[in-house]
């Protein structure tokens, strides 16, 4: 089993930056792909961000792409996503999800390739 762990959200202004960390436990994330999908009220949850277990490559949905960044820390079971420029519409909960993927690409962008979730972090962007 693994246990995820978000932090870091809150409430900024558009144009601001805000850093999300996912803490691991219970198992080593190593041969894990990590992620970060978002769900706004009255939407279905989307993916946000993908990183391999060896961080070499990454995905990221058009929407975010330039502003996000998504890293990861093996050693210390983490990963994060550096979030700059944020806008309104990217208000959401932000869940961080892990997958057994042991493939050097990212896994596709859906939920049922994720095995475990986090219980998410709100992030909440004023105009």
């Amino acid at each position: 089993q693994v246990q995820l762990v978000e932090s870091g959200g809150g409430l900024v202004q558009a144009g601001g930056s805000l850093r999300l960390s996912c803490a691991a436990s219970g198992r080593t994330l190593s041969s894990y792909a990590m992620g970060w999908f978002r769900q706004a009220p009255g939407k279905e949850r989307e993916f946000v961000a993908a990183i391999v277990w060896s961080g070499g490559s990454t995905s990221y949905a058009d929407s975010v792409k330039g502003r996000f960044t998504i890293s990861r820390d093996n050693a210390k079971n983490s990963v994060n996503l550096q979030m700059n420029s944020l806008k309104p519409e990217d208000t959401a909960v932000y869940y961080c999800c892990a997958a057994r993927w042991g493939y050097s690409w990212p896994p596709p962008p859906n939920l049922n390739q994720y095995d475990y979730w986090g219980q998410g972090t709100q992030v909440t962007v004023s105009s």
